[in-house]
């Protein structure tokens, strides 16, 4: 069961999410091991809440997947034996299978959606039972393809071909302006300071100083091409953990003259992201990009 005094007054961390095929049995225990829990329809699933939330998944996951009948994980190793995945990022172990891939946010969206999918954070991989080979191997191409683009002789291979090119300096233009930290917004329609708000451009960011500078629209076309001779030049920063955890989000998608307008409140599935990119950033990992 959940225990509160784990959970530090004032912090609240981004809750977990976890997955699995439906059965009634299965959920009604986990509904008991967690009961703060909540489904996510958009996510298509469930939500847990708790500074330890994903250590307390993993050993329910691992639970779980002992749970499974011999036979179905009897099933899922002949599955396994007659057709088999041959790949260098999968390897076999008593329980079922190991993968390892070079970091891609499609490979791990892929895995957590398969049942009692695991991630071992000692070993660095993750660990899927025999008994949901089935669904590992209807998502093995995506994953693999994923991987592949992601090894580091990939990444080089793709960087030397956009040497000397004009997608390169388009590149070196998008990097040079960001590094700026600045956004062109509407003079008379300015975003609120000092409060987290979504962008077209940057993601969830905090404005921080509108200088009241006249955008040149002819001069920014290419980076801004909604901006006009109305648009001033509004400062930002990136928002902290704390107040994107405080950050409530808006109760509908933003509409059209927001989205013209160039910011606006952002939703729960852009402060998710952009949660989980400021976790990753204060453990020293790469973003979710």
């Amino acid at each position: 069961m959940e225990s509160d005094d784990e959970h530090e007054e004032g912090f609240h961390p981004e809750p977990e999410t976890v997955s699995f095929a439906f059965d009634r049995m299965t959920v009604a225990r986990f509904r008991e091991t967690f009961p703060r829990a909540r489904w996510n329809d958009t996510l298509q699933a469930w939500t847990v809440p708790g500074a330890t939330a994903r250590r307390r998944i993993n050993r329910w996951l691992a639970s779980e997947a002992a749970r499974r009948t011999p036979y179905e994980e009897e099933r899922g190793r002949d599955a396994y034996e007659f057709e088999p995945i041959l790949s260098p990022y999968l390897t076999v172990y008593d329980r079922g299978f190991r993968i390892r891939t070079p970091y891609s946010k499609t490979v791990v969206e892929e895995l957590r959606q398969i049942p009692f999918a695991r991630w071992n954070g000692e070993e660095k991989v993750w660990e899927v039972p025999y008994a949901s080979y089935d669904e590992l191997q209807q998502r093995w191409e995506t994953i693999e393809s994923a991987a592949k683009r992601n090894e580091p002789d990939e990444r080089r291979k793709r960087a030397e071909a956009r040497k000397g090119t004009e997608e390169e300096a388009k590149a070196k233009r998008r990097s040079m302006e960001r590094r700026k930290k600045r956004l062109p917004v509407p003079s008379d329609d300015l975003p609120p300071p000092d409060r987290p708000v979504a962008t077209f451009k940057y993601g969830i960011v905090v404005f921080i100083e509108v200088t009241g500078e006249l955008v040149d629209a002819g001069e920014v076309a290419e980076l801004y091409p909604h901006a006009d001779d109305e648009h001033v030049w509004a400062f930002w920063r990136t928002p902290t953990t704390d107040e994107l955890v405080h950050t409530w989000p808006a109760r509908a998608e933003p509409g059209k003259y927001e989205r013209e307008r160039g910011w606006w409140q952002p939703t729960l599935n852009e402060l998710r992201d952009a949660r989980q990119k400021a976790k990753y950033r204060r453990r020293g990992k790469p973003p979710l990009e």
